[in-house]
């Protein structure tokens, strides 16, 4: 769940066109999403014109979002979001061609209420249905706003940590964390050391890592292409108190420390993807990677092997509808469907399972 909004509509365009939502070379082609959000979008690239409903009084915890209130949350502006996107885009039901949710991974009960309407709506407005896998949409946007052509993915996010390339209508997971994810562990390590979540932690873990000086040796732990962040995490848990009561170092030389294992981590076994891929391309998605820092190790890499790198900042990074509506967008045009008794949910739904039929 976006930190920043709940809800919005988000319109898609070509990139080089007018920004005249009505101009006659649009495509009249419309796809309203959910995400545990509402959208509207247009054929094309993607504009962030939003409906937001922000309710960070009610959703905003320092542990972190607690599902049951999230949908709770989702429930109360849905409609509202749903009647604003339409009146906001000047579309009917009639003009909307399909409608598309977010089937999983996630959190249960979110997924759950997204679902319900998705079905309610594609049934009264009786349009086609597309459950759309939460990482494929990550890549999606990723493509879409960088160009990128066939990259190999490093995924990073608070619930997952994946190395990802394309071979055979599937996206390929060459290594994963094998514990929690990296996004996970940064948020814990917050916790750990009182680190406050406003905007998020890992932006404010970002910002005090750049007044480190004093590196910190951390557990580092690569198996193959796959990585494990417990074992850091556990460190950090049973010496952060006493290192920063003795005044061994300080909070930012923990938060400089931790980014700079964390990411060379990353950084190698992307780099071993690519190796084994033969790609020539890297592309960072998730919210972890609109992180400065990942991207200027990740670039060092790439230029030492003479490789692009692509990576989108925090609007496309961090989880948003749009890149729901982007991969939803991509499953129609290939001629997907999910059939009404195949609409349910799945709190683990991986990145390979899902057959890409709208690439080569």
């Amino acid at each position: 769940v976006s930190v920043r909004s709940s809800a919005s509509m988000v319109i898609r365009k070509l990139p080089s066109e007018v920004t005249d939502l009505h101009h006659p070379s649009w495509s009249r082609q419309v796809t309203f999403v959910l995400k545990h959000y509402c959208h509207l979008h247009l054929n094309g690239n993607v504009s962030q014109s939003n409906t937001m409903h922000m309710k960070l009084t009610t959703l905003f915890y320092p542990s972190g979002f607690m599902p049951s209130d999230t949908a709770r949350h989702h429930r109360a502006v849905i409609l509202t979001v749903l009647k604003e996107a339409l009146e906001q885009a000047g579309l009917k039901p009639a003009d909307i061609d399909c409608v598309a949710y977010t089937k999983g991974p996630g959190m249960g009960a979110p997924l759950v209420t997204v679902a319900l309407v998705a079905r309610t709506v594609a049934q009264l407005w009786g349009k086609p249905l597309l459950g759309v896998n939460h990482c494929i949409g990550h890549i999606e946007m990723g493509r879409l706003i960088t160009k990128a052509n066939n990259p190999t993915v490093l995924y990073v996010s608070g619930g997952n940590t994946q190395v990802i390339a394309y071979s055979e209508r599937r996206y390929r997971i060459f290594g994963e964390t094998i514990d929690i994810a990296v996004g996970n562990c940064l948020d814990r390590f917050a916790r750990v050391i009182k680190i406050s979540n406003d905007p998020s932690p890992g932006y404010n873990i970002e910002q005090m890592a750049k007044r480190g000086s004093q590196y910190v040796e951390l557990p580092y732990t690569v198996k193959g292409m796959d990585v494990s962040f417990s074992g850091i995490l556990s460190y950090i848990e049973e010496v952060s108190h006493k290192m920063l009561s003795s005044g061994q170092c300080a909070a930012e030389d923990l938060c400089f420390s931790l980014q700079e294992t964390l990411f060379s981590m990353l950084v190698e076994i992307t780099e071993r993807a690519m190796a084994h891929c033969g790609s020539q391309e890297v592309l960072i998605v998730g919210g972890v990677g609109c992180n400065l820092r990942l991207q200027e190790m990740m670039g060092v890499m790439c230029k030492e092997r003479g490789a692009k790198l692509f990576a989108t900042d925090e609007r496309f990074c961090i989880d948003n509808g749009a890149m729901i509506a982007q991969a939803g967008w991509e499953m129609f045009r290939s001629g997907q469907v999910t059939e009404l008794e195949d609409s349910w949910i799945t709190q683990r739904y991986r990145t390979d399972e899902v057959e890409v039929t709208w690439r080569d």
